[in-house]
């Protein structure tokens, strides 16, 4: 890169947003980080900026249009701003983003650590550069993890995903499973900590199959991570069930950091629409898991990602879903309406379900899952719990979570942030956030 063009960055503004997942969250601060090496001044995504990223997600058609919405505004706020498209939508269809009006940059899975590259002078450019590749060509591993939030931050583990399941894009736009050593890990857990962060979040792709490219598991990872000073909890973000072994549940359960509290998706809660799905389990596997978790930690919180309307589910399949669904002790439910995705198998299933219906199944289990909320929030008044306090723009109230990722509301102490304490939960107040006493 032209030095000179360094020098002058100094007076440049750059502005991020984010869509998807947690992983996404992670890589764009990585990346920002970058741009603040050159001497950017990092700013809203509502304001004046003369670089804007957009960091995509593809998982439904919705994201695809949320992201070409997010292009508009930029191009809308600075008609001469740099525009650079990366992440999952960008990997899977780049000469559609490239055409849209003001995009200088697309950047796929390989390449989109490398903007700062890319930029030149910040010139617009008549035809917009696109840099992606095929998905066997896919393979770098990129570390990241987030920061700017004191409190904690989501630290990459893993990416890419061996298993094409029928509705999935994923394995197309990120690649193959990979990871870095638990080393490695360690030694950016312990940054972490150095920057006075107390929570990881361990984010990834297909997480619970860590190990690879190394040799290593899953279990070493979070039995490495357990033993670095300084952080108090690590999370573990979406793990599939046939991977979330008992030893993982054990040593969740005795560990002092390993919060009771986990993402399982489901998908679908029946063996049919499962084997359509190509997932790699049936629902009694499912259910052994959650029963395993609670027995070992009754209070863990256990979220669970489904989605409804897939082709081939009937009528019939889906209220035996519900059925089964109603029957495991579950916190939440992630729903999403099922969405085509080109480039796989699901678009070939017979059994297609209107959308207006899918939007009624999704309904229907959002309510459920309302449901479920407040019945696990209500299980734990009278509980004690440790609360980990965050920072709030509001200074009357202050929130922060618990171990089992219950949302805990008190008076704003600036003293309290981004410290533990241990608290009693008394109720539940109208926000469904609960309230809660301190223990001395």
């Amino acid at each position: 890169m032209n030095t000179e063009y360094i020098m002058n960055y100094s007076d440049k503004r750059v502005a991020f947003t984010t869509l998807g997942c947690k992983l996404n969250f992670s890589e764009t601060s990585t990346i920002a980080r970058s741009f603040k090496e050159l001497g950017f001044k990092r700013v809203d995504f509502k304001e004046l900026a003369d670089v804007y990223v957009i960091n995509t997600c593809s998982v439904t058609d919705a994201a695809d249009k949320k992201s070409r919405h997010l292009i508009k505004q930029a191009e809308k706020l600075n008609p001469a701003a740099f525009i650079v498209v990366i992440g999952c939508y960008a990997q899977l269809k780049p000469d559609e983003i490239i055409n849209i009006p003001g995009v200088d940059l697309v950047l796929g899975a390989n390449d989109k650590f490398n903007i700062t590259k890319y930029l030149e002078n910040l010139q617009k450019h008549e035809k917009g550069f696109a840099s992606t590749c095929q998905f066997k060509e896919i393979e770098t591993f990129n570390h990241a993890y987030s920061f700017g939030d004191r409190t904690r931050t989501f630290l990459k583990v893993q990416d890419g995903c061996n298993y094409f399941c029928s509705y999935c894009t994923i394995p197309l736009a990120r690649g193959k499973s990979r990871n870095p050593d638990i080393a490695s890990l360690i030694k950016e857990a312990e940054e972490i900590a150095k920057k006075g962060t107390k929570e990881i979040i361990l984010t990834g792709v297909n997480i619970g199959d860590f190990g690879r490219s190394t040799g290593e598991t899953f279990l070493e990872l979070i039995q490495g991570l357990d033993k670095v000073d300084g952080i108090e909890r690590i999370r573990i973000s979406s793990i599939e069930p046939n991977l979330l072994t008992d030893e993982i549940i054990e040593f969740a359960a005795v560990s002092n950091k390993i919060a009771p509290h986990f993402h399982i998706p489901l998908q679908a809660g029946n063996n049919v629409v499962l084997e359509l799905m190509k997932r790699k389990y049936k629902r009694e596997v499912f259910a052994s898991r959650v029963a395993k978790i609670k027995s070992l930690m009754p209070h863990a919180f256990i979220g669970v990602d489904v989605i409804a309307g897939m082709s081939g589910e009937t009528k019939e399949y889906f209220e035996d879903a519900v059925a089964f669904i109603q029957s495991l002790p579950i916190s939440q439910l992630h729903v999403f309406p099922y969405s085509e995705r080109s480039n796989t198998k699901a678009i070939e299933i017979d059994g297609k379900v209107p959308m207006s219906e899918r939007k009624e199944r999704a309904k229907q289990l959002h309510q459920m899952s309302e449901k479920f909320l407040a019945d696990f929030y209500k299980e734990n008044v009278g509980l004690e719990s440790n609360v980990l306090f965050e920072s709030q723009k509001d200074k009357s109230v202050m929130v922060g979570w618990s171990d089992n990722y219950v949302k805990v509301e008190m008076p704003y102490d600036e003293a309290k942030v981004n410290h533990t304490f241990r608290v009693r939960m008394t109720d539940v107040n109208e926000k469904g956030h609960m309230l809660a006493e301190y223990i001395d």
